[in-house]
């Protein structure tokens, strides 16, 4: 595959990627990697529930860093946090406040640790999801780095160029796990009930793998 070279602001070589899942990480490492960037994944993800969720989607994210060689940042899953920031906004529709709230508190994180340790650019894997808002998503980044003398956030458009396509044909590649809703316990159930309008099942957490057969599940 024949990628264009991607620069960073400011024409850096070093990122801290802050990666939500295996599934849309996946391109933006392998095209970071094609363009000669030095980059290191941070996950910082408090948002996941259930735990079992958390760590299926972590696990998954470390098997492909390390198959890659990338350093991998796995910071704290403290989810009290995220519920008390949550808190009023329980109701609140997806891609609605309570996601600005989610990628504040998690970009937050990113750019203080892109701060502590020398990273003049930060990006993100959550905008290459069709099911994101990615001005939303850029907004964040941007307020998150802008109190940082240094430090720019990288709104590159993950989606663009075949983005997007390339991240199944990764994820099918790869087998990773196929998550069914955005990560929130809201989300969850959210899903769910849409589901049941449906007659379909809910959500079984740990079932569902990408496959080279679009139409073929594993678990």
């Amino acid at each position: 595959m024949t990628r264009p070279v991607l620069t960073p602001p400011g024409g850096h070589r070093k990122v801290l990627l802050h990666s939500c899942c295996a599934p849309c990480s996946g391109e933006v490492m392998e095209a970071m990697l094609a363009s000669g960037i030095d980059y290191t994944i941070y996950f910082y993800n408090p948002n996941i529930h259930p735990k079992r969720e958390y760590l299926l989607r972590k696990d998954e994210n470390i098997r492909f860093a390390e198959k890659h060689g990338v350093p991998f940042v796995d910071a704290d899953y403290d989810r009290d946090n995220w519920f008390a920031r949550a808190k009023g906004m329980e109701f609140e529709p997806e891609r609605g406040v309570r996601c600005t709230m989610c990628f504040d508190m998690r970009f937050e994180r990113t750019a203080l640790y892109a701060h502590e340790n020398d990273f003049p650019v930060m990006t993100s894997s959550l905008g290459i999801s069709r099911w994101k808002n990615m001005a939303q998503i850029n907004d964040c980044g941007h307020r998150a780095a802008s109190p940082y003398e240094g430090l720019a956030y990288w709104d590159f458009n993950w989606r663009k160029g075949g983005g997007a396509a390339r991240m199944i044909e990764i994820s099918k590649r790869e087998e990773f796990y196929q998550q069914e809703y955005c990560g929130c316990v809201y989300s969850l159930r959210d899903t769910n009930e849409h589901r049941e309008r449906q007659g379909r099942e809910r959500v079984v957490l740990g079932q569902n793998y990408y496959t080279a057969d679009e139409n073929e599940k594993n678990g």
